[in-house]
């Protein structure tokens, strides 16, 4: 089976096609589709397992219960979330052979109520872009909503509505450490515009991470019913308390096929206290360490009875991961007592700690297990200042950012690469027909550059020459 941009859509009725696949479709090899995706083993979870009684319904009455409990005690902190944008185009108006102007689109979807003070949050893909937000309640009152916070890595926005000082209803956050694959999970949300639809179903898989959805990837995915509409909704346990904000189906035709995505409540509870917090982005630890997954061929040539953890291939100096005593050839086998399979799983958990806090890492060294104490923290280096080139040379008209750690992070590069990101081109420079923002340059002429002074210099000591530039992984040399 193939993940295509037909086939994996956001929740949100105007949404576009998802993006970010290369070539255009994500393949999953058989062996990875196949795969039990495993629960996750620390050694704290096998304790909260093994004191969680479940059991199959062994009674014609057991088997009548109801959801309705739980749906009343979650549904009235789901709510809707309309928003307005001005959409310009360009189509030739049918009657009058006018071309159109802008014009108004509204997109509907849904949102969670997670702080009693009127703290909403919602899928970014639902309010992108948009000049006014709506939020109406599960009572029917209606709220203009201002923007607090949005992260488009990781598909998550925090609103804020003013309730005269009225305490709301909220979700708490579930632990989803506890969570297995077969628990019961409630999808509650506003599909096709439909006031208040709750749907059933179970957690189907846990650290799905070969999605490709967002930056961090570590999806829950459950088969209750998800429909265009039910992004930033809310998936609830039998508790009530909130699981993950459901994002994406998997589908052929745009409904739901019974494969749905929800981010989890330790990201979303991150992203919602950077927001509270008065902070402007969200500040996600970084461990500082190149990984590989562990194959069955890695495993033989390690020694390894089974493949399991993630190698490190590469540390970057004086980042987390060093500071910890971690060494390239470690495989971790876990990250806050949470097993790990890939890279993806490895930054996911690494990037919901919260910042100064102590993180251990399982790792299998020589032979036998190390715990190592790893400080959350983010990526070195900061922003620094954006440099404009001037002069008479090819590379006038573009800003551009010394590449670190953290500007890699913040624009979805390897943060291991070194150079000079471009920030932004003016429309009319001669770079504009070649060159792109996010584009890395890390040579001139063969000399490597390592930040934007130094390539200011170098671009105006050249009448002609090479640029090398990085793009999205793929490297080429362009003339000047």
């Amino acid at each position: 089976m193939k993940f295509t941009r037909s086939t994996l859509l956001k929740a949100s009725p105007y949404a576009a096609l998802l993006a970010g696949f290369a070539g255009g479709a994500l393949a999953v090899s058989p062996t990875s589709a196949e795969r039990e995706i495993p629960r996750q083993q620390g050694e704290a979870h096998l304790q909260l397992a093994q004191a969680t009684q479940r059991a199959a319904p062994n009674s014609r009455g057991e088997m009548q219960l109801s959801f309705a409990p739980v749906a009343a005690r979650a549904a009235p902190a789901v709510v809707n979330v309309y928003a307005q944008r001005v959409v310009r185009s360009m189509s030739r108006d049918p009657f009058f052979g006018r071309f159109s102007g802008p014009r108004m689109e509204q997109s509907l979807g849904s949102g969670v109520i997670v702080g009693a003070d009127g703290i909403i949050v919602t899928n970014n893909h639902v309010i992108e872009g948009a000049q006014s937000l709506k939020v109406v309640l599960a009572d029917r009152r209606e709220f203009d909503a201002e923007l607090v916070l949005a992260d488009p890595r990781v598909d998550l926005a925090v609103l804020r509505i003013n309730a005269g000082g009225e305490r709301l209803p909220t979700l708490q956050y579930a632990n989803t450490a506890d969570a297995q694959v077969g628990d019961l999970v409630l999808a509650i949300g506003n599909p096709f515009g439909l006031q208040q639809t709750v749907t059933s179903g179970i957690i189907s898989a846990l650290a799905r991470t070969e999605v490709g959805i967002s930056d961090y990837a570590f999806f829950i995915q459950t088969d209750a019913a998800i429909n265009r509409g039910n992004s930033g909704g809310a998936l609830v346990d039998m508790n009530g308390a909130l699981v993950g904000i459901n994002s994406a189906i998997t589908s052929e035709s745009g409904g739901s096929n019974g494969v749905g995505f929800a981010i989890p409540s330790e990201m979303v509870r991150r992203v919602v206290e950077s927001a509270v917090s008065g902070g402007s982005t969200v500040i996600r630890p970084w461990l500082g360490a190149r990984l590989q997954t562990v194959t069955s061929d890695l495993a033989r040539s390690l020694s390894l009875p089974r493949p399991e953890g993630v190698l490190v291939s590469e540390l970057y100096p004086r980042a987390a991961g060093e500071r910890a005593g971690l060494r390239t050839n470690d495989i971790i086998l876990s990250v806050g007592g949470v097993e790990v399979r890939d890279d993806a799983a490895v930054r996911y958990q690494f990037a919901t700690q919260r910042p100064g806090s102590r993180v251990p890492l399982t790792v299998l060294r020589d032979g036998r297990q190390v715990t190592l104490m790893a400080v959350a923290e983010a990526p070195p280096g900061g922003a620094p200042e954006a440099r404009l080139l001037a002069g008479r040379h090819a590379l006038t008209g573009v800003r551009v950012v010394t590449m670190t750690p953290s500007t890699a992070e913040a624009a979805g590069l390897d943060p291991f690469i070194s150079g000079v990101i471009i920030q932004q081109i003016d429309r009319r420079a001669p770079a504009a027909r070649i060159l792109r923002p996010g584009d890395v340059i890390y040579a001139v002429n063969g000399a490597t550059v390592r930040d934007a002074a130094q390539l200011d210099r170098a671009m105006s000591q050249s009448a002609s020459g090479v640029i090398s530039v990085d793009r999205n992984g793929q490297r080429a040399d362009l003339r000047f």
